[in-house]
Order: structure tokens, then C-alpha cells, then sequence
């Protein structure tokens, strides 16, 4: 496992490699200096803010629960710091953003049915949000064979995500030998309460206001990153419209997360925002440049998480504490 997923992080870079060399190194890092030390610290705000945002699209989740809030946000810190830097897929920092919250004593069963419940109306909310971006695109993209195309690959892509997202619930329903299975392989320690992981994860589904504001708050979080990338393509002095940037924005969100087994997403992200920019009227460096800077943010945000998380994971581990609690 561990050599296939080392092959598909290096064919990402090589990706990434292939499209900086092809549109030209120094086309690119002007284009990504424009944005100054300024403009990248305002970016690097704009980031941390989101935090809270998807922190309070998980909490909603929890059936009488109070006082995480706080624990949610680090834990989402984590999970997006791990999902951006460390070199495995994307599930691998999903499964740390829970584990954060069970360092913090959230119940190891509610904090993995929460994560699970999480990711779905995540996943539910960027089929939203795709969906608003192909309706931007059939408004106010030029028509062209290469629009056309795109729209025609994100319909197809959109519909087996819907059915991705039906299966998703339906097990979360219906299949909890399946869900304690999967909360076993991601978190070996809570393999002993997997069958408490179906009796939270009813407890979450028996109210469906919490399910659609989680999906709500998700959407509008998803609309914050699209607002972000706009903001740094006006940064890097592309004059870009502001519906544009929401659908390249959604169309990027797609393809990393039809690429969920590339590392970080290496390459994809690249491709993608060079092929996609210019339906903003920006050219290719400019796509570059703004993913490069989002990688660049990525570092400096998530660094620091990652060394804290690290730090309290060999006190407690140290100290031999078991921070597994079956409540």
C-alpha cells in the first residue's frame, strides 16, 4: 500500500513538475510575487477564518452537546493541516481530525460518527456547490468546444457523486456493520466501541434540521474558499469576474476530490487551476500562481498544527494515557 500510494504522489508531482516547466518557471513566480508579503499574510487570515466556519458545520452535528466548539475547530485545523501536508490521501486526515477531537475527550463513538456524518454533508454540500458552478459556466463561459467539454465531464462527474452521496447515507442508515468496519480500520484503538459508532450515528440522522444546517453552513463555507480564490487572483493583479472564480473554484474542489487518492492532491491542483483559468479571461500563470500560493499558505498554517498536534500526541503517549472513551 505504502508503495502505491508513494507512485501516485510522484506522478502527481510529476504533474505539477510538467505544468510550471510548460507555462515557464519565471512567467509563474512573477506572477506569484505580485501578491507581496502583504497580500499573502491577508490570505493566510482569510484561510485560518474558514476554521471556525467548518468547525460549526460539524458541531451542529452533535445530538446534546456542548463546550467543543473549540475542540472542533482545533480538530478541524488538524484535519485539513494533515489532509494538505502529510503524504497520504485525504481519509488519513479525516481519521486525525477525529482522532484530535478524542485527544481533547470527545467520546471516541460520537467523535467518529460525527467525523462520518460530517464528511457526507460535506461531500452533500459540494455536490451543491458543483452544481451552482456548472450553472455559472452555462451562463457566462464563452461557448467554446473546450466549455462545452467541461461541462459535459462535471454533469457526468456530478451525477456519480450524487450516487456517491446516496450510498454514503444509506450505510450510515442502514449498513453499521459496515461504518463499525471502516471506524475499526481508520482508528484501530476505537476498534473496541465500533458498535457504539451506529447507535450515535442514529442519534445524529434522527434529526434532520441538524443534517441540512450542517449541509447549509458546509455550502457556505465552500462559497468562502471560492470568494478566497478570487481574492488571490485579484492579489496577483488578474482582473477576474467574481461568479467565475466560485466555478473554477468548484471544478478544482471536483478534481481533487475525484483524485482523493493523490497525496495532498500534488499535480491536480495545478493542472487544474492553469486549465480552468482561463475561463476567468486570466492566463495559465496566472492559475498556477494562485495555486502555488494556496499550497505556500497551506505550509504556514499547517506546520505549526501539526508540530502542536505531534507534541500532544507524544505527552499523552508518554505519560501513557488512554484517551479512548467509550461514553
Amino acid at each position: 500500500m505504502k508503495w502505491r500510494v508513494a507512485i501516485v504522489a510522484a506522478l502527481g508531482v510529476c504533474l505539477g513538475l510538467y505544468v510550471v516547466f510548460h507555462i515557464g518557471f519565471a512567467t509563474v513566480v512573477s506572477a506569484v510575487a505580485r501578491a507581496g508579503f502583504g497580500g499573502f499574510g491577508l490570505l493566510c487570515l482569510y484561510g485560518l477564518s474558514m476554521s471556525p466556519l467548518l468547525a460549526a458545520a460539524w458541531i451542529v452535528l452533535l445530538p446534546g452537546r456542548g463546550g467543543y466548539f473549540g475542540v472542533f475547530v482545533w480538530a478541524r485545523l488538524v484535519r485539513e493541516a494533515a489532509g494538505d501536508l502529510l503524504p497520504f490521501s485525504h481519509i488519513g486526515g479525516i481519521a486525525l481530525g477525529a482522532r484530535a477531537a478524542i485527544l481533547h475527550r470527545v467520546p471516541t463513538p460520537l467523535a467518529f460518527a460525527s467525523t462520518i456524518v460530517d464528511v457526507t454533508t460535506e461531500l452533500l454540500a459540494q455536490i451543491a456547490f458543483i452544481a451552482l458552478g456548472l450553472g455559472i459556466l452555462s451562463r457566462h463561459a464563452p461557448s467554446t468546444t473546450f466549455s462545452a467539454s467541461l461541462g459535459r465531464f462535471v454533469l457526468i462527474g456530478l451525477a456519480m457523486a450524487v450516487f456517491g452521496g446516496a450510498v454514503l447515507l444509506a450505510l450510515q442508515r442502514y449498513g453499521h456493520r459496515l461504518t463499525g468496519q471502516i471506524a475499526a480500520r481508520l482508528l484501530p484503538r476505537a476498534a473496541a466501541h465500533t458498535g457504539a459508532v451506529g447507535a450515535k450515528l442514529d442519534a445524529i440522522h434522527a434529526s434532520r434540521v441538524r443534517l441540512a444546517v450542517s449541509c447549509a453552513v458546509h455550502l457556505l463555507a465552500w462559497i468562502a474558499s471560492g470568494a478566497g480564490t478570487w481574492i488571490a487572483f485579484r492579489l496577483i493583479g488578474a482582473h477576474v469576474d467574481f461568479s467565475s472564480a466560485i466555478a473554477v473554484e468548484s471544478f478544482v474542489g471536483a478534481a481533487r476530490s475525484a483524485a482523493v487518492l493523490v497525496p495532498n492532491g500534488w499535480g491536480v491542483q495545478e493542472a487544474s487551476y492553469a486549465l480552468l483559468a482561463p475561463l476567468l479571461g486570466a492566463g495559465p500563470e496566472f492559475g498556477l500562481a494562485v495555486s502555488l500560493l494556496k499550497r505556500a499558505r497551506d505550509v504556514v498554517l499547517g506546520v505549526p498544527v501539526l508540530v502542536i498536534w505531534q507534541a500532544v500526541e507524544g505527552r499523552r503517549a508518554l505519560a501513557g494515557a488512554d484517551v479512548i472513551d467509550s461514553e
